[in-house]
């Protein structure tokens, strides 16, 4: 008999969800091979922002910053505000203020993006699981230095239990109703095109829900 398992059935929602951004610097994007620069970017960037107009918590460690520089500046404005832990670790699960960080928000569903996803998005996903953490890695949203690496990265997290998602369904899922007030910022954050077509769809629904009104 197959057995099911209902280890991630819980969805994604604002008050289960923390993203952890690890190591999108400006030296180690010039080694990432796998995904066009710009794409990467975007992807990062669109998650990052469509979180934030969900509320949901956002935590960003940087490695060794006068090896690898600074946070590419695309996303350091979108988390400007927001402290950057920096660390010497490679791994940043290693790091006890950036565990620290990831609990104090109360979350357990731990959203990973880094720079390569081979290392920087794979070791802290999977040792995560290991603090009883639910690991989701946003494979597009992250990069690495060959396929192959990106491969073997991708396939260890799989291994481990690590959910493999993409930048775009991650807010998606948590935002779960087109009807509510952020849809137009979370779709214009992923840069979708019919991010109007939810704006006037918010606004047909709540035309609907004022004629029932009126009708009792």
């Amino acid at each position: 008999m197959t057995t099911v398992s209902t280890q991630h059935t819980e969805r994604l929602t604002r008050k289960n969800a923390v993203l952890l951004l690890v190591d999108h610097q400006v030296g180690l994007y010039t080694g990432v091979r796998d995904i066009d620069i710009l794409q990467l970017k975007h992807h990062v960037v669109a998650l990052t922002r469509s979180l934030l107009a969900l509320k949901v918590p956002v935590v960003v460690t940087t490695t060794t910053e006068k090896m690898w520089g600074p946070l590419i500046p695309e996303l350091a404005d979108v988390v400007h505000g927001i402290p950057t832990i920096e660390r010497t670790t490679v791994n940043a699960w290693d790091e006890k203020s950036v565990v620290d960080a990831v609990k104090a928000t109360g979350r357990k569903k731990l959203i990973v993006t880094g720079i390569s996803t081979d290392t920087c998005l794979a070791f802290p996903a999977i040792a995560a699981l290991a603090d009883g953490f639910q690991s989701y890695a946003v494979i597009d949203a992250s990069g690495g230095f060959s396929q192959t690496q990106v491969d073997m990265g991708i396939l260890r997290m799989q291994q481990a239990g690590v959910v493999q998602v993409g930048y775009s369904n991650v807010p998606i899922e948590i935002l779960a109703d087109n009807a509510v007030p952020e849809a137009e910022a979370v779709y214009a954050a992923l840069g979708m095109p019919f991010s109007g077509l939810v704006f006037g769809l918010r606004h047909y629904f709540a035309a609907g829900r004022m004629k029932r009104r009126s009708h009792t």
